[in-house]
């Protein structure tokens, strides 16, 4: 591939830049956190069978990350498998380095036995997020890990500080390894039904979270699965949500909260019941049938375990999740990164220069399933589109090559490339219309939801 020969030049200059870094970091505004990770093989048994997981640094899930707001992250990732790898920021706004995002088409992987460094800011942000393998269905052999972007010290937050914060990574698993199921995919066909759920990497009971009677704790939720929403609850106890994705929410408190594929939340919980053990849970949602596991809420002054029934989730479907979503709401008056108001920005006069409509669709190409985004199937090019842009290489990608609205044709494979102006505001508008829940992954920057609709559209069949 022509691009990836630039990963070779790319590697010599962040080897220089991580010297100089180590130099001058010091001397800085914004501290430098440096980390090596070592990506392996290795033996894990998540639902109690022998499984080869991706570990980094022999952990499974993999190292967790803290930083403060601005803080400048200096990561080198050493490849020791036997295939290409490739890591992705779930949420990190790159707007320094956007060529580091980690999706294949933008970025070169890191090549067996070779290394790369990603550089990172975590420029003006605050919240719950993770990072994840964005390659070859990596991320169904682990390699996924937390990151928390505390505030900075004199940046009020709107809740007084917790005894306590606990990562939580939970999502479905598959007990076939990752090489199965890109066969599966490539061939055409759909995913399976997964075997499991995990909570941090274990299955069913076997994740401890203890807390103190009295007092308040923080969860910060993450589904890192690869193909299913889940529903969070615990036993006995509600749940006041505070942030979601790097923004403060209105504190509203619930018995349940539907997170979808990508999603992180972060919830306020109370140890204000009888001391004893109380069920973590964790269930699919639309699926059938209903899948579901559990950890422990512990109390420290209790030696009785869980007991009693598993706390079922919702029985209703999307209505109830929509009118969730619809309910959470940012807290305008709260400070984000910075000492103001997070609605100061006046994003509601905001006057967007156009409108994209993305629709998806599961077409038949070539007697393969495929997907699809308003008719275009992408398929990467030889050359990562950032180094091509960046470098000016001609032949490798065309813009325009998908178009802003559906056009409802034969669908088809492309290297699709839309083009947007510096500093433009855009309206996008998805739109889903098959009968599956459909994610989407808005990579490099923030953006902002206004609005969800449900149609019920009603087929009838005559003659």
């Amino acid at each position: 591939m022509r691009g990836c020969t630039l990963l070779l030049h790319s590697l010599i200059f962040n080897g220089l830049l991580l010297l100089f870094l180590q130099l001058q970091g010091a001397n800085g505004d914004n501290p430098y956190r440096f980390f090596t990770w070592k990506v392996t093989y290795g033996d894990i048994y998540p639902l109690g069978v022998k499984q080869q997981g991706i570990l980094i640094n022999g952990q499974f899930p993999g190292p967790h990350i803290d930083a403060i707001t601005n803080d400048n992250l200096v990561i080198s990732v050493y490849n020791y498998l036997r295939e290409p790898f490739l890591l992705s920021w779930n949420g990190i706004q790159q707007r320094r380095n956007s060529w580091q995002d980690g999706v294949y088409g933008t970025n070169c992987p890191i090549p067996p036995r070779k290394n790369f460094t990603y550089i990172l800011q975590v420029k003006d942000q605050i919240g719950s997020y993770f990072y994840f393998p964005s390659l070859g269905f990596h991320k169904a052999a682990g390699a996924f890990g937390s990151i928390r972007i505390w505030s900075r010290p004199r940046i009020p937050v709107p809740f007084p500080p917790p005894a306590g914060d606990f990562m939580v990574l939970t999502g479905d698993w598959f007990k076939r390894n990752h090489y199965d199921l890109k066969r599966i995919s490539d061939g055409g066909h759909k995913l399976p039904l997964p075997d499991g759920l995990l909570i941090n990497g274990r299955g069913w009971n076997g994740y401890t979270f203890t807390v103190d009677p009295g007092k308040t704790y923080r969860f910060r939720i993450s589904n890192v699965g690869l193909t299913t929403s889940i529903n969070f609850r615990i036993q006995g106890h509600k749940m006041k949500l505070v942030e979601v994705e790097g923004s403060h929410t209105i504190q509203n408190t619930y018995d349940a909260l539907d997170i979808h594929l990508g999603q992180s939340y972060s919830v306020l919980v109370t140890a204000d019941q009888l001391p004893q053990g109380y069920y973590v849970v964790v269930s699919s949602r639309f699926t059938s049938p209903v899948l579901t596991t559990t950890a422990v809420l512990h109390y420290s002054n209790s030696r009785r375990g869980v007991s009693g029934p598993v706390p079922r989730g919702p029985t209703t479907q999307i209505n109830w999740s929509l009118n969730q979503a619809r309910s959470i709401r940012r807290n305008l008056t709260a400070s984000g990164p910075r000492p103001n108001p997070q609605g100061s920005y006046h994003y509601g006069l905001i006057k967007p220069s156009r409108t994209i409509t993305l629709a998806n669709s599961a077409p038949i190409i070539n007697r393969k399933q495929r997907y699809a985004v308003n008719s275009v199937s992408f398929i990467p090019a030889d050359t990562p589109l950032k180094l091509a842009d960046y470098f000016n290489i001609p032949g490798v990608f065309n813009l325009g090559s998908i178009p802003t609205s559906p056009t409802w044709g034969n669908a088809y494979y492309q290297t699709s490339v839309m083009a947007a102006n510096f500093r433009e505001f855009i309206e996008i508008v998805f739109q889903n219309w098959e009968d599956t829940v459909q994610s989407w992954h808005m990579d490099g920057y923030s953006f902002f939801v206004v609005g969800l609709v449900y149609y019920i559209i009603k087929r009838t069949c005559t003659g």
